[in-house]
């Protein structure tokens, strides 16, 4: 059965997360991705391994299904080997510093002139037309610009980073989004567009409703810590053998949810009670349900208590670590977390796509090699031979 973007050809120049997370999600859903490094390898391939030499976890997780070239654009042959690429493609990302691809020549309007049809996105920190057009960034960076390090952490604490690629992948499936509508709107004009997503802003978009207090009172939205200013019970909570992460998070967001969690805790009067009957209301009595609650999972391991409140419609989920992640029997069984075998790594799970399509069942396969695809690619698409592609690679070009 064919893929969803089956037939569609993206050139890949993106590294890191911000832009392979876009593509790897293009590539699952069924398009041709072609990942073009630089003869070296991209900066995340081989400079975040914890191997001397070998592909990094970082890559591989964020270039599953892609098929992969090496090609240096800065040569002359090679920028115009990407050129002729160009006329046979239909979407080009990239990710690369401010105003890099206009430097190479590569610009949309350049890639226009190549291709009417092609969809040109990118991905940047702070995105054009603004004081900050200039500046780089990284998750972190448009962490802190887009107020998500202010927002989270402890009352007493500094502003922290939050682990979850906010920007970088936030960036990534936003500009993923991007690309999709474009091709659809393609398909009724004929001609393709330029894409821009910068991170600041997705991060903006990913926690805008959090941006509420500053509506309410004209106050920065304060660090709440594992707590909510809006909603009692909602914490986290500690449980047996007391490792590093023998926590649950609780969050009861109903009078229904309240009442069987004070069943549960041998504390059914509290459920009818009326003070307590608003979650708003109860956040002034806090620290007391916290006491209580914690009280009966300290008996209990993380499992035990999550199977038995959410067995009930309480939400609850136990704190896994990553370990515990990749082992995870529910993700295992729904086929999220799968085994893949790499030449040199060997076996390891990889988390698939999140998103599923009855019609379109992503088969994740691993990341290419350093110019894995080469012949087939330059071989094909270029009609090139074996004695020019090595020649190619004599000198530098591949």
């Amino acid at each position: 059965m064919p893929k969803a973007l089956e037939g569609i050809r993206v050139l890949d120049l993106t590294q890191y997360e911000a832009g392979p997370s876009s593509t790897q999600m293009l590539a699952w859903l069924g398009a041709e991705v072609i990942k073009i490094e630089p003869p070296g390898g991209e900066a995340g391939r081989l400079a975040l391994s914890d191997k001397k030499g070998e592909d990094a976890w970082f890559f591989l997780l964020l270039n599953s299904n892609k098929k992969g070239v090496t090609l240096n654009l800065k040569a002359p042959r090679g920028r115009a080997m990407f050129e002729a690429m160009v006329k046979t493609a239909d979407v080009v990302v990239e990710n690369l510093g401010p105003g890099a691809m206009d430097r190479l020549g590569l610009g949309y309007e350049a890639l226009k002139k190549l291709n009417p049809r092609i969809i040109a996105a990118s991905v940047k920190g702070f995105g054009s037309g603004g004081p900050y057009s200039d500046y780089k960034s990284f998750e972190w960076i448009a962490q802190a610009m887009a107020g998500a390090m202010s927002m989270t952490g402890s009352p007493d604490g500094p502003p922290t980073k939050a682990i979850g690629g906010l920007a970088d992948t936030g960036a990534g499936l936003h500009t993923a989004i991007g690309i999709l509508a474009a091709i659809i709107q393609r398909n009724a004009t004929g001609v393709g567009q330029q894409i821009e997503v910068a991170q600041q802003d997705a991060v903006v978009n990913l926690l805008r409703i959090h941006l509420r207090e500053s509506y309410a009172s004209g106050k920065p939205s304060p660090r709440q810590g594992n707590r909510s200013a809006a909603a009692a019970p909602s914490n986290l909570y500690r449980c047996r053998p007391f490792g590093s992460n023998d926590y649950v998070f609780v969050h009861v967001a109903t009078v229904e949810m309240w009442k069987s969690l004070c069943a549960i805790l041998g504390r059914p009067e509290l459920g009818d009670d009326p003070r307590y009957a608003d979650r708003r209301d109860r956040v002034q009595f806090i620290d007391e349900i916290d006491d209580m609650i914690e009280a009966w999972t300290e008996k209990r391991t993380k499992h035990e208590v999550m199977e038995t409140l959410a067995s009930r419609g309480i939400p609850c989920g136990a704190i896994l670590d990553s370990n515990e992640v990749l082992a995870d029997p529910h993700l295992r069984q729904r086929g999220f977390i799968t085994e893949l075998e790499h030449p040199r790594r060997g076996k390891y799970p990889m988390p698939g796509n999140p998103v599923r399509l009855s019609d379109s069942p992503t088969d994740v396969r691993r990341a290419p090699l350093l110019g894995e695809h080469n012949d087939e690619i330059y071989g094909k698409a270029l009609g090139m031979s074996k004695e020019e592609l090595e020649a190619l690679r004599r000198d530098g070009v591949i």
